[in-house]
């Protein structure tokens, strides 16, 4: 649905805000329903952003959505401050300054210890709200007398002092919110959350600050609610303590899960359809207190029938209804090595790795090193595990434009020394040197920033997302740096983003599916990818563990073809089983075994290298020694 453009999208809010008034009411909704069914839409809005977006579940919104509504109601009641809107700014700052503090400790966990965090917080500030900050916020009385807005024109003064007028203030601040949401999540920022929320290994590993960047998002979130308390006020007159519960941010939740997720509107049509039955059980079929358990179960089918909400259903249905997604799937199938997609895809061949030399880009400009002089050195170099040791005082280095390749048994240690040398893995002791800089126990995300990249065994994409965005991730982390935030901006005025990503498609021989998405990709087109994301990123020196894994033979060549080009004029250290495909590649190897370094040397000194033999190539010696 974002897919489309945001002037449509908009004409669209703006349509849809003038005719609720006058078609909702048909349908059994009060004046009083509609101006809530907004309220909450604003609310959906931040949360869909730090949830739909950004894959962070947070159950403590009510906290911020109550200091918002509160710190604007105070002022209007208590300090008799003159201007509403501006008391409703004051409450969103607020808001977004608390969501801010409250961010730094959240955020420092995952998954369901975030979300227990942000339960906690609410909690904590339901009970400050009701005892310490009585005297301000009115305990369990609330905020009563909270003044109707008014705008003055200059030649005559607006009162929104009923149901009907205030329906178009509260729709103006819609649309307002709206506009801004959409332009954040098709902002340069917006692209790095979705990445986030896909897989946060990757996106740190390319380069960004997802600490920065989920911050970020969880500030926009309380924004959003403060603003949205603040509107709650202003149309029920007081502001009530109930804000602040959690059956509060339980009701957002399933707001946004039943209108679907990561799509703004989601949460105003999850709205609507929750407010309207918690009425109509209420006051028509007068269930009493029975109405929270039969919205339960009708919230569990919807859930269970339509698992993308009610916008996605209603996507699947126009799909269905049009044949679009027949279509789809007939252009783009998940592509196997025998799909026909798979068999008319052009080789990646010698010529085609030669032409993609000449437009590859070039490797990011070394940090006042010559050439030939060592861009990476590890010494003493050691990991271990409790009383396991994963390597034991490497000594290793590797010269710019060189191509090193890594090879060991099983257990040997290399991916651990991969994952050291990017950061992923601090060393127990030891040191590593990358053009000049220590840079032993830095964070992935800052070695990634200084030219050093890795690709991983097991593919680790932006499988929600296409080929083009999954590029435009990496890029972005490279032309922009680890954060910047450019929430109103357009990725593709980023200087340099469209050519970073046109060469990448040329260079891994994906211009024909730069649209699809990565889910619908044959196995050797993700590898190829794999290895994109790095390329992507410009780096100086580029590490691939096991680029040629679970790849056919077929697959295999056209990825050697493939890494010869990117290897022209940029360090690389590779990793991998297939001995005669990496020895082709590579002009010296490193052999490990047990963690430690067994041998140096070119390929051929490496083949006929009796240790070798014995440790690692077993019985094929006699062959490789006769050759």
């Amino acid at each position: 649905m974002l897919k489309r453009s945001p002037f449509l999208l908009l004409l669209v809010t703006a349509a849809g805000l003038f005719a609720a008034p006058f078609v909702l009411p048909f349908l059994g909704f009060t004046p009083t329903t509609i101006n809530r069914i907004l309220v909450w839409g604003i609310f959906g809005i931040g949360f869909d952003i730090l949830f739909g977006f950004t894959g962070l579940l947070s159950f403590g919104q009510s906290a911020f959505f109550g200091t918002g509504g509160m710190v604007a109601a105070y002022l209007l009641t208590v300090t008799d401050f003159p201007s509403v809107i501006a008391a409703l700014g004051i409450g969103t700052l607020v808001a977004g300054i608390v969501g801010f503090l409250v961010g730094m400790i959240a955020l420092r966990r995952t998954g369901i210890y975030f979300a227990m965090i942000t339960v906690a917080i609410a909690e904590v500030f339901f009970f400050v709200e009701f005892n310490p900050l009585s005297a301000y916020t009115g305990g369990e009385n609330g905020l009563p007398g909270v003044p109707a807005p008014t705008l003055y024109l200059g030649f005559t003064t607006i009162h929104f002092d009923s149901d009907t007028r205030l329906y178009g203030f509260l729709a103006f601040w819609f649309f307002i919110a709206m506009a801004i949401a959409l332009r954040i999540v098709r902002s340069p920022v917006g692209a790095v959350l979705r990445a986030i929320r896909d897989n946060p290994l990757r996106a740190a590993a390319v380069g960004h600050n997802i600490h920065g960047y989920k911050l970020t998002a969880f500030v926009v979130a309380a924004a959003y609610a403060g603003f949205a308390g603040g509107l709650l006020g202003l149309m029920q007159g007081f502001m009530p303590p109930d804000a602040f519960t959690f059956d509060t941010s339980g009701q957002l939740v399933m707001q946004t899960a039943i209108g679907g997720a990561g799509t703004l509107f989601g949460p105003l049509l999850g709205a609507t359809l929750w407010l309207y039955l918690s009425d109509f059980l209420q006051t028509t079929l007068h269930l009493g207190a029975t109405w929270k358990l039969v919205l339960g179960v009708i919230f569990v089918l919807l859930v269970c029938f339509l698992r993308r909400g009610l916008i996605g259903g209603i996507e699947d249905l126009y799909a269905l209804l049009t044949g679009t997604r027949r279509k789809a799937v007939a252009i783009t199938p998940v592509a196997a090595p025998s799909s026909p997609i798979a068999a008319e895809r052009k080789p990646v061949t010698a010529e085609h790795a030669r032409k993609a030399v000449i437009t590859a880009m070039a490797p990011r400009p070394p940090a006042n090193e010559p050439k030939n002089e060592v861009v990476l050195e590890a010494m003493a170099l050691t990991k271990r595990y409790g009383g396991v040791i994963a390597n034991s005082g490497i000594d290793f280095s590797v010269k710019r434009g060189e191509r090193r390749g890594i090879i060991g048994p099983n257990g040997a240690g290399k991916t651990t020394f991969f994952r050291m040398l990017t950061g992923e893995v601090k060393p127990t002791s030891g040191s590593i040197i990358f053009e000049g800089r220590d840079i032993t126990g830095m964070a992935v995300t800052d070695v990634s920033q200084l030219g050093l990249t890795k690709s991983y065994q097991i593919n680790q994409l932006f499988n929600r997302l296409t080929v083009r965005e999954n590029l435009t991730i990496a890029a972005l982390a490279y032309l922009r740096g680890k954060f910047r935030l450019d929430l109103f901006g357009n990725p593709y005025q980023v200087e340099g983003l469209d050519e970073q990503v046109e060469k990448t498609l040329e260079l891994i021989n994906l211009t024909t599916r730069v649209d699809t998405p990565v889910s619908q990709l044959a196995y050797g087109e993700k590898r190829r990818l794999e290895v994109g994301l790095t390329v992507a990123t410009n780096p100086s020196l580029l590490l691939l563990d096991e680029p040629l894994a679970g790849m056919s033979p077929a697959e295999r060549i056209e990825t050697v073809a493939l890494l010869k080009s990117i290897g022209h004029g940029r360090t690389m250290i590779i990793i991998d089983h297939d001995m005669d495909l990496l020895f082709e590649l590579v002009e010296s190897v490193t052999v490990l075994q047990e963690g430690s370094v067994l041998a140096n040397g070119t390929p051929d000194e490496v083949k006929r290298n009796a240790k070798v033999q014995e440790a690692y190539l077993g019985g094929v010696h006699e062959g490789l020694a006769a050759e």
